[in-house]
Parts: structure tokens; C-alpha cells; sequence
């Protein structure tokens, strides 16, 4: 439990030396000759370290709890605690040191695979060149010449994040006072450039009806169609689909954790009466398995590369991508002059980049996004019957049948 300050106070010394311990790690350490003294042990750089606070009862509990916070804060920014303002000079760090300082700082608004391919791409291409140097020594040219390397593997895409990684840790490592500026910055202009970037494949409203017929007639796995439609219906991510777990689901709500999102904020999927139907076969498909779409083991969710392929079975290559329903989504809802922006982009789980507000409602707009993903299934219904329609096939109730009817 925390200290008192009565505690503190009362404190007698005894023949060996005592240590009475507060929150943070700070304690008081009392001598057998009757001296108060705060300390705190804390690690830095893989060492262990001993900070001394002054003593009882000239520093208060208060005030030693105050330099117990503010030496956590500097371990959390990679800062030793032991350099103090004023010295002549900072002690040196590695870009590898500044890196690594600059990346637990950043870690915790990533999502774990975004953070994996930062560090990736640093240990690959940049710490075996410069990794060693002291941060504050390294030259533009060094930069440049580990980016020309990475261009010449045609990765031109690749060289320019890299760029934009460095330049982040040498203003991180410049804030930290580990060095003067930032070498990487003056190289935008000396990067290669990339050829224009294509868009994913997007269906056209008018290429629905022809997308369902191919799909009711998918010759392979039940479970991958299940999966394109529902992407098709609720246009959400595929590794939000691929990593879903049945306990995320209640009734007519999908609710997708924070940490599998883009934006590291919970989004709430409503779920139409189709889509509900959807999910009810997959269940019947997967069994006591957790995840909605399990891959051949069972106990892991299928791979990255399932549903696309499930594309191009269905002729579609080149021609529709997963990630394209999205934009599909996003124009048919737009141009419907039905539904607010906001709500269509809330739904896309989009955070405007002028938002400052740290907290996310992922309610809100809710109960207009759930009319709204109601119609949209409803829509996407009627592009599918069409296309049986124009067959000579006999309209079919939802009310009358039960998926697999819906589906052939």
C-alpha cells in the first residue's frame, strides 16, 4: 500500500537499514544512524539504476511521488533520467538507441502489425548501415546512399516510407537533445518517384447483378462465399471479417475491437436481417471453432490471401478486389442522397484528419447507420434478383426460403 505521510514520520531506525515502500517504485530509506532518504530504482538501457530524491522530511512525500512521476515520464520517452538540464552536453545515442526510444514512444496508437513492418523495415534496411553511428553524426549522404539501395531493388514505394521513418526519429532524437537536425528531411526531393499508384478494383453498381450470379453459382468453399457477401453487405476490412470471433457478435450487432481496427478505435457494425442470416450459416459451418471464418486448422482464421482468391476464382481478377466494396459502399450510399456523409463515413470506420477530440463515440450516428445498413442490404437484394429476374427465374421471397435458396 502507498506510504503515509504519518508513516513516514514515525519511522524509527533500526540496526539494519529499512526500506519502506511506496507507489512507482519510489521508497524511503531509513540508515541505522536515523537519515531519510528517498530513492528509486528504475533500469536504463538494461541497467540497473538508483535515483536519490533528497531526504525526509525536507522533500515531502508529495514532492518525492512528484520526481518519482517525472523520472517514469523520461523512461517512457527514452530520456535517461540521469543526464540533468544544463549539462554540457547530452549523453550520445545511436540512431539504433534513438530508434528504438522513438518507437516505444509511438507503439501504443499502432496496430500490432503496423508497428511489426515500422521495426521491420528499420532492422532490414536501415540499422545495418547506421544503426551503430551516434545519431548526431550522421550525414544526409549516409541516408541517401541505404536509399538508393532500396530504390535499386525497385521498391520505390518502400524508399519513401523509409525516408519518412528516419526523418521521425531524428526529430524525435532532436527534441531529446541527441542531435542537432534532421539529415533525412532535405532528401524528399532527391527520392525517385514512384509511379502513379492504381486504385483497388471497384464493382460498378451497374456490375452487381452480374457479381451476385457469379457468386450464387461459387464452386468452392461455402464458407469463402458466406465471407464475400458479408464483405459485399457490410463493407467492412477483410482482416476485420478474416480475425472475427463469434463473441463479437450480439443479435443485430458486430462490435469490432479497437485493436483490430486501423484507427485503434472500437467500430460498431450494425448487421441487416441478410447479413444476421449470413453469420447464422457460417455458425452452422464453423461449428464450436472461435473464429467466423476458421482456416483448415480450425483454430486459426483463414489466410490473408482466402477471400481475394475466392475473387478470382470467380473470374474477377484485376477486375474487383475486397478492399473495393468499400468504395463501391461508399459511392452507392453518397449518390442515394439518402444518408448524411458523416454517417457513411462513420460506418466506414473513417476519422476525419481534422478530428482533435481523443475520445471516439463509435456509436454515433447509430441508430441512422442501422436504417442505413438496412438499405443497403436491401439494395444489394434487389441487384441480385434482378439478375434472376432477367433468367426468367421465379421471384423469390426472403420470408419463404432460407440462404442457400437465396444463393442458388
Amino acid at each position: 500500500m502507498p506510504l503515509t505521510d504519518a508513516q513516514c514520520r514515525a519511522a524509527k531506525p533500526a540496526a539494519k537499514v529499512q526500506k519502506l515502500s511506496d507507489a512507482r517504485g519510489l521508497f524511503l530509506q531509513i540508515s541505522p544512524g536515523g537519515s531519510k532518504l528517498w530513492r528509486m530504482n528504475y533500469r536504463f538501457d538494461g541497467k540497473q539504476r538508483t535515483a536519490a530524491f533528497g531526504s525526509y522530511p525536507e522533500v515531502s512525500l508529495a514532492s518525492a511521488r512528484m520526481n518519482a512521476a517525472e523520472l517514469k515520464d523520461k523512461l517512457a520517452l527514452g530520456v535517461d533520467p540521469a543526464w540533468k538540464e544544463g549539462a554540457a552536453e547530452a549523453p550520445n545515442k545511436t540512431f539504433k538507441d534513438a530508434a528504438r526510444a522513438w518507437f516505444n514512444a509511438r507503439e501504443a496508437q499502432w496496430v500490432s502489425g503496423y508497428a511489426a513492418r515500422i521495426w521491420f523495415r528499420l532492422d532490414a534496411d536501415v540499422f545495418p548501415k547506421i544503426g551503430a553511428k551516434d545519431v548526431s553524426t550522421i550525414t544526409s549522404a549516409e541516408i541517401l546512399a541505404l536509399l538508393r539501395v532500396i530504390e535499386d531493388r525497385n521498391a520505390l514505394e518502400m524508399a519513401k516510407r523509409v525516408r519518412q521513418t528516419i526523418s521521425l526519429v531524428f526529430r524525435y532524437a532532436v527534441a531529446n537533445g541527441w542531435a542537432l537536425q534532421d539529415p533525412a528531411a532535405p532528401l524528399a526531393g532527391a527520392m525517385k518517384s514512384a509511379p502513379r499508384q492504381q486504385h483497388r478494383a471497384a464493382l460498378k453498381e451497374d456490375q452487381l447483378n452480374d457479381f451476385f450470379a457469379a457468386l450464387a453459382t461459387y464452386s468452392g468453399d461455402r464458407a469463402t462465399a458466406l465471407g464475400l457477401k458479408i464483405i459485399a453487405h457490410t463493407f467492412v476490412r477483410t482482416a476485420e471479417l478474416r480475425l472475427a470471433t463469434w463473441n463479437e457478435l450480439d443479435g443485430d450487432t458486430w462490435r469490432i475491437p479497437a485493436g483490430r481496427m486501423k484507427m485503434r478505435k472500437e467500430h460498431i457494425v450494425p448487421l441487416s436481417p441478410q447479413v444476421q442470416t449470413m453469420f447464422a450459416e457460417l455458425h452452422d459451418l464453423a461449428g464450436n471453432l472461435p473464429f467466423v471464418l476458421p482456416g483448415q486448422s480450425g483454430r486459426k482464421p483463414v489466410s490473408e490471401n482466402t477471400l481475394i482468391y475466392g475473387l478470382y476464382r470467380l473470374g474477377y481478377h484485376s477486375r474487383a478486389s475486397v478492399h473495393g466494396f468499400r468504395a463501391t459502399a461508399s459511392t452507392i450510399l453518397n449518390e442515394s442522397g439518402l444518408w448524411r456523409a458523416d454517417a457513411i463515413e462513420r460506418q466506414l470506420a473513417h476519422v476525419p484528419a481534422n478530428e482533435v477530440r481523443s475520445a471516439y463515440n463509435a456509436a454515433l450516428y447509430l441508430e441512422e447507420r442501422k436504417k442505413m445498413m438496412n438499405w443497403y442490404s436491401d439494395f444489394l437484394d434487389k441487384k441480385e434478383r434482378i439478375k434472376s429476374k432477367s433468367k426468367s427465374q421465379p421471384m423469390i421471397k426472403k420470408s419463404d426460403t432460407d440462404l442457400s435458396d437465396l444463393l442458388s
